[in-house]
């Protein structure tokens, strides 16, 4: 039966800031995929995400009267079973988990209708719910992503110049170049995208993720899990880090249990500290809540889109820096910088909205992409309404 599938964005969206300031949940990167494109993998079709009003624009709803409306909770990852599940519901039933919503059947013209009935679904679901889960679930979302995408799938050749321990669990994409590089993919998966590079000497240590034209620079040092998203940079040491897409962390310096949105730069030297020197448990700001929240013993950087930071900046365990920042200077900045601001550890500043699209603008150049009118829109609805809450 033909269906409308349709990605919700609940309430839950507002525990994930800064990353959804700027996108819905499922347009998040976790393992090699976007969550939407995972669901479009796994249902064979289109989707489209109902979200807050300010990114329906750019992230359009579609919607068909002629079929029923599925709508999926967009923090929710795909698999067999669940899928499965999904495809059993009727017209008027809803999928919980406990309390928590995962799918419902609508008409179609009518998406946000409630479910009638409801249906308990036994099997384990993962599920994003805080920042920090996108490194967590990194390693079982990019297993999985990686079985879905090469099942059936011949890789392009590894070149003999490489040190490849595992190499039926490495797979390269058209393009892809790797040379004179130690890689272990015994301990989990490897993916190189697209046109992605890895240049000489880097040593890695799998499950890695490389989207399209995605470069590891020499001598970088990889651990799993990680996923450089397409257009991403990686230089220096590197830790079960996830890179949304378009950003660069180039250089010396470490980054470990790292989430990094799209559009970021981290200076020369930058380094993130991800374990606290007595071993306890990370508290982390969740801006939703206005309170500080456990992480777990390890969580490194969380930095929003277009957001930057000058050489040799240090950065404190479980550090979160809002969407638009610029941060520099030699101390340590604020653990919790919000979005559109401008300083360092002396004194943040409001960016002013003007000067920040300016910005944004020249690094998306430097990338070879345009900033569109509706992300420039997009921005400057989220720089009112944070200037208003």
């Amino acid at each position: 039966m033909k269906r409308n599938y349709i990605l919700l964005d609940t309430p839950a969206r507002e525990l994930l800031y800064p990353f959804t300031h700027t996108r819905p949940v499922a347009a998040c990167r976790i393992g090699i995929l976007t969550i939407r494109e995972k669901w479009e993998h796994w249902l064979n079709t289109a989707i489209s995400h109902f979200t807050v009003p300010y990114l329906q624009q750019k992230y359009p709803l579609k919607k068909d009267e002629t079929v029923p409306a599925v709508l999926i909770a967009g923090n929710v990852l795909p698999d067999e079973a669940l899928v499965q599940a999904i495809a059993e519901l009727q017209q008027g039933q809803g999928l919980f988990k406990s309390h928590e919503l995962i799918a419902k059947v609508t008409p179609g013209d009518q998406p946000d209708a409630a479910p009638i009935e409801r249906k308990e679904y036994l099997g384990e679901i993962s599920v994003v719910r805080k920042p920090w889960d996108f490194f967590l679930l990194n390693d079982k979302a990019l297993r999985s992503d990686f079985a879905l995408l090469t099942k059936g799938r011949i890789s392009a050749p590894v070149s003999d110049t490489n040190k490849v321990s595992g190499s039926e669990q490495m797979f390269l994409e058209e393009g892809a170049v790797v040379e004179h590089s130690v890689l272990n993919a015994l301990t989990g998966p490897i993916y190189i995208g697209r046109n992605a590079e890895i240049m000489e000497g880097c040593l890695v240590r799998g499950p890695l993720a490389m989207g399209e034209k995605a470069v590891l620079k020499m001598g970088t040092k990889v651990y799993g899990a990680t996923t450089l998203g397409p257009g991403s940079v990686g230089g220096g040491e590197i830790k079960n880090v996830v890179m949304f897409g378009y950003s660069n962390k180039g250089h010396d310096g470490y980054l470990g249990d790292a989430v990094i949105g799209e559009w970021c730069n981290l200076g020369a030297n930058a380094t993130c500290s991800n374990l606290k020197n007595n071993g306890s448990v990370v508290r982390v700001w969740v801006e939703a809540l206005q309170q500080a929240e456990p992480a777990g013993t390890k969580c490194g950087l969380l930095m929003g889109d277009y957001s930057r930071c000058g050489i040799g900046t240090m950065l404190n365990t479980g550090t979160v820096i809002g969407a638009s920042c610029n941060i520099f200077g030699a101390d340590f900045p604020p653990k919790f910088v919000p979005s559109f601001s401008w300083g360092g550890a002396g004194k943040i500043e409001r960016y002013r909205i003007a000067q920040a699209l300016r910005d944004i603008e020249t690094w998306m150049r430097f990338k070879g992409q345009e900033m569109t009118e509706t992300d420039k829109q997009v921005l400057e609805v989220l720089f009112a309404k944070l200037s208003d809450d």
